[in-house]
This record gives structure tokens, C-alpha cells and sequence, in this order.
């Protein structure tokens, strides 16, 4: 069973979830961005459509690489990154305020992912990875092991304390890794502010769709 809060975890959310792999798609060829992989993704979202998927996701944020493929291949809902957030969450807050966004790999989020034009608006996005920590070296294993929730925890909460710590005017935190889900009461309870994550999304996408 998938842990508390997994987007693959059906109590996460009060609707069903279905999933589909996508044809040789592995965490290194994903975060670097191969754009061969978007035939497989695809050809994964029309099979969740044609099993009734109303929305679609995917368990990886740098799969934002793929979103406008994947928009236009299927006729429901698409979020395939928490990133596309980032407008939204920039305009709920007041101008003096950052926005962090925790990633897997900070070194591959570059700005074509981040998405924001606007050198004002993009100069309130602080990003932090947890690269060379265990969950990512664990991530990168071929299949991963068993997720360590403990170390997730401790990976991302170093990382929040890194960010503010340079960027004191942070007001909120958006998790680009869909395994940070896993600890964000965590973070939430430890940073007293708002945190987002693709659970969030989905559930947006299944409330305008119910």
C-alpha cells in the first residue's frame, strides 16, 4: 500500500486513482528532461482515459516537460507538475514576499520549468534541491528502494532551513517533488507556513470535474 499522503495512495484523496507507467520512464531520463519519453507519456494518458481517468498526473514535477503534449492529447484535465502553480501562489501573496520551491534536483530546474518571464515576479522564486542526500541517491536506484520517510523529512527540512535562512521574506513553500507530499504536515508544522504540493492540484482538478 502506498504511504499516507503518496499520490498514489487512494486515502489521500476521496476519489479513486488509477496509474499507468510510463513506457521507460526512470527518475535520471525524467528530472534531465528526455524529450524521447513523450510519445510513452503520451500514449499512457490516452490508456488512463480510456479506463475513465477524468484528470491526469503524473508522479514526477519534472514531467511539466510533457504538460503541453499531454494537454493536447487527451480531453480532460492535465497538471502534470505542482509548478504550474507558481503563478498563482506569487499572486496570493504580497510583493515583499518569496515563494521557495523544494525540488529533488535544483540543478536541473532551470528556467524553462520555472516558467516565470517577469524578472520581478521571477526574483520572489528561491529554489532549493535536496540533491546528494539519501532519497535522492535512493531515487536514482533501478527499481528504488522501499521510500525511507525519515530521510525525505530530514532532506527537506535541512533544505527549508538553507532557503529561509538566506531568504527570510519567504511566505510560502511549493514542493516540485511529488515524494515531499509525504512530510509536508511535517513541514508545515515546522516552518508555520503554507505548503503546496501536487495533492493539492489534484484535488482542485477532481473538484472542478465532480
Amino acid at each position: 500500500m502506498p504511504l499516507s499522503n503518496s499520490l498514489l495512495n487512494p486515502a489521500t484523496f476521496n476519489f479513486p486513482v488509477i496509474s499507468e507507467t510510463v513506457r521507460g520512464a526512470w527518475v535520471e531520463n525524467v528530472v534531465r528532461g528526455d524529450p524521447a519519453l513523450e510519445p510513452a507519456y503520451v500514449a499512457a494518458a490516452r490508456q488512463l482515459v480510456e479506463q475513465g481517468a477524468v484528470a491526469i498526473s503524473s508522479t514526477c514535477g519534472f514531467s511539466i516537460r510533457y504538460q503541453e503534449a499531454v494537454a493536447a492529447s487527451v480531453n480532460v484535465p492535465v497538471a502534470m507538475s505542482s509548478l504550474i502553480l507558481l503563478p498563482i501562489l506569487l499572486r496570493q501573496m504580497p510583493r515583499s514576499a518569496k515563494l521557495a520551491v523544494l525540488t529533488y534536483d535544483s540543478t536541473h530546474l532551470g528556467e524553462d520549468l520555472v516558467g516565470i518571464h517577469d524578472p520581478a515576479e521571477r526574483a520572489r522564486i528561491v529554489i532549493g534541491g535536496v540533491e546528494g542526500g539519501k532519497y535522492w541517491h535512493d531515487e536514482l536506484k533501478r527499481p528504488p528502494p522501499p521510500t525511507d520517510v525519515g530521510a525525505i523529512e530530514g532532506d527537506v527540512a535541512a533544505c527549508v532551513a538553507r532557503v529561509r535562512a538566506a531568504h527570510p521574506e519567504i511566505a510560502a513553500i511549493l514542493f516540485e517533488c511529488v515524494g515531499f507530499p509525504l512530510v509536508a504536515p511535517a513541514i508545515r508544522s515546522l516552518t508555520k507556513l503554507p505548503v503546496y504540493d501536487i495533492t493539492i492540484l489534484c484535488r482542485m482538478m477532481i473538484a472542478s470535474v465532480a
